[in-house]
């Protein structure tokens, strides 16, 4: 279960109702659970991909530190989207979640959207990261998952060698957005399954919501290749 495992905190201090000193020590914290555990990634903003790496080192641990781009929203440009993209290459991080510009996907802008998983999946790939794209299902209709799914896999199967494709994951959630009538913003059977039958090759990463075990290692079984959480603890005990 570990090695599937993105254990993610992704709150600003703000957010978390804490003092940036506290929100350090809880993501120290987190740092230390995921060496002892040994899950595959952890999730944090840029500001906390340096200390994240020199921990990492200092423990000789082989957990990856990932980040997201352009987080939650995904409405920066492009080239904004590629400069935080290489500040965070730079800082040591192993894996970046961009959310795609899903708002001008929604609107039509279908080139524009396809350049930009073009570009960025390119600057990660050519320094031997990985990517993943965050579609915001919540914000999508299912014709809409669909289509975005579909269009990310195709732009990377025309653009990228076939080895790499393990490497480009597409995502469903941020876990941030926010809907209405409390439905959910995050991973469902539903949505998971059109992203798994339209994104292959290309690995799927369910995230949003995923609080036990028992819905993890659903989606495993539904052919998933990662989990985005922030109830790992929960899900390993």
């Amino acid at each position: 279960m570990e090695q599937f495992l993105d254990a993610t905190y992704l709150k600003t201090p703000e957010q978390a109702n804490l003092s940036k000193l506290e929100n350090v020590i809880f993501i120290e914290n987190l740092l230390h659970n995921a060496v002892k555990n040994k899950y595959k990634c952890v999730m944090i903003l840029p500001e906390y991909v340096a200390m994240a790496k020199s921990f990492f080192g200092l423990y000789k641990s082989n957990v990856l530190v990932g980040t997201v781009i352009d987080f939650p929203m995904g409405s920066a440009s492009t080239q904004d989207k590629l400069a935080q993209a290489q500040e965070v290459i730079d800082l040591g991080a192993d894996e970046l979640d961009f959310v795609i510009d899903y708002q001008a996907f929604k609107k039509g802008n279908v080139s524009y959207v396809q350049n930009q998983v073009k570009l960025c999946t390119a600057l990660c790939l050519h320094q031997q990261k990985t990517v993943k794209w965050i579609i915001e299902t919540a914000a999508l209709s299912n014709k809409e998952i669909i289509q975005i799914t579909t269009l990310i896999k195709n732009t990377v199967i025309k653009n990228f060698k076939e080895v790499d494709f393990c490497r480009v994951f597409v995502k469903s959630s941020t876990g941030f957005f926010q809907t209405i009538n409390n439905l959910s913003n995050g991973a469902t059977p539903e949505n998971i399954t059109l992203i798994i039958e339209n994104a292959s090759p290309l690995p799927v990463k369910a995230s949003g919501g995923i609080k036990t075990k028992q819905q993890a290692l659903f989606y495993l079984q539904m052919g998933v290749k990662r989990i985005g959480t922030s109830s790992q603890i929960e899900i390993v005990k």
